[in-house]
């Protein structure tokens, strides 16, 4: 990735049919293409963290990566999933070029080393209840499996009391320290966790991600958030992401290039 460009990855929160994932990936893919963004085209094929039992939780591994096979192959786009158990990581990372590892599981070592042993990219989601510094052991567990493995860290909110996330933008600022690519997860910070989401705060809260720091954006999309298999209240509508990347892609330049004139004039 160039200097100063902006990172998007984004796709629907689950695997969907193959007709809605192409949908989605083309459009992206153009999108960012136009407004010299690096797209990477993000999907789970198993959500394994639903609040109730009867919710819908993808098609599981085989079928959710064939889908994900089929959209590289029509595309060409790099992909991202998130794996939960250390025995998935070679199976997904046959298919896709960056694995992710969720949230709730970031501390968990066995299922960071066999990413690193799958994969070179490997995406690390903070956790709501770690601090930004803790991640740096993260980063270090992955880097003892493969000492050239690129990381990635996703801030997607604190727990602030029961069913609140709360983004503290200074962690954008310590994670940026870290060696690794920093990046503001635009959507799942918006939760109201178990009950929701405010998808109204996407924007402004990727402004002050970008400004503290980040240096990509994560965010789920859909066609019709309503209707989508998880996430509805906090996907973005597909009809409302250019505007949202012209604003992002812009915004990013313009940090980008006060950034490089205060190192010039040091």
């Amino acid at each position: 990735m160039d200097p100063g460009q902006l990172l998007v990855i984004a796709g629907p929160c689950v695997v969907e049919a193959p007709d809605l994932m192409m949908e989605v990936g083309e459009k992206m893919k153009q999108w960012c293409f136009e407004r010299g963004i690096r797209y990477i085209f993000k999907s789970s094929y198993t959500k394994a963290n639903r609040t109730k039992a009867e919710s819908p939780s993808g098609p599981g591994l085989q079928d959710g990566l064939r889908i994900l096979s089929h959209v590289r192959e029509r595309l060409g786009v790099d992909l991202l999933t998130d794996v939960h158990s250390a025995d998935e990581a070679s199976a997904a990372a046959e298919v896709v070029q960056i694995l992710q590892v969720p949230a709730f599981l970031c501390r968990q070592t066995p299922l960071l080393q066999a990413c690193a042993r799958a994969c070179r990219t490997i995406n690390v989601k903070k956790g709501q209840f770690l601090a930004p510094e803790d991640m740096l052991e993260a980063v270090e567990k992955i880097r003892r499996i493969r000492p050239d493995a690129e990381v990635l860290l996703t801030e997607r909110g604190a727990s602030f009391g029961y069913r609140n996330l709360v983004v503290d933008m200074r962690s954008l600022v310590l994670l940026r320290q870290m060696p690794a690519l920093t990046i503001y997860d635009a959507t799942h910070s918006l939760q109201h966790p178990g009950v929701g989401g405010d998808r109204r705060f996407a924007r402004p809260l990727t402004r002050a991600a970008l400004a503290a720091g980040a240096e990509g954006i994560f965010l789920e999309v859909h066609p019709d958030p309503e209707q989508a298999l998880s996430d509805q209240t906090t996907q973005l509508p597909l009809e409302s992401v250019p505007a949202f990347l012209d604003e992002m892609a812009e915004l990013r330049r313009f940090l980008w290039d006060r950034e490089t004139q205060s190192e010039d004039e040091e």
